[in-house]
């Protein structure tokens, strides 16, 4: 299936990134949001999109827990919504401007509104009520 993304997920993952991690875009296809473009283009598609913020892998060892437990999500919620991942040239802007601050970090958009994020690894029942809660949410409608 192609996810309608750049073709970055085509080419090999950069070294140095985390199988696990490596394995969402090989894998399963998720592009690689290597910019704001990347960023707006990605959650302003119709639907719900949620954006994997990875943090050092290296340094956070829940880092590979949340490449795992992302794609169960997304199949929990019967693919309510399309993943991304985040590279990691736009992660500190991403994280300042959604207030995510903790990594790893699932942030959830709709039409290119921000609805909210989940940070950190949590156990399975708050992943599945937060994330319900936040796909619930309604789209602020812009002031007249």
């Amino acid at each position: 299936m192609h996810d309608h993304a750049h073709d970055h997920h085509d080419l090999p993952p950069a070294a140095g990134i985390h199988p696990l991690i490596a394995r969402l875009e090989t894998e399963f296809g998720w592009p690689r949001l290597h910019s704001r473009h990347d960023v707006a283009e990605f959650t302003t598609r119709p639907g719900a999109h949620c954006l994997f913020i990875p943090g050092d892998a290296r340094r956070n060892l829940e880092t590979a827990d949340a490449a795992v437990i992302l794609p169960e999500l997304r199949i929990a919620f019967q693919h309510a919504f399309d993943c991304a991942v985040v590279d990691d040239a736009i992660e500190a802007e991403l994280r300042e401007e959604t207030r995510a601050l903790k990594t790893p970090g699932f942030l959830f958009y709709r039409d290119g509104q921000f609805l909210g994020s989940i940070e950190k690894v949590r156990d399975w029942g708050d992943y599945l009520s937060r994330t319900t809660l936040i796909l619930q949410r309604p789209l602020e409608t812009p002031a007249a």
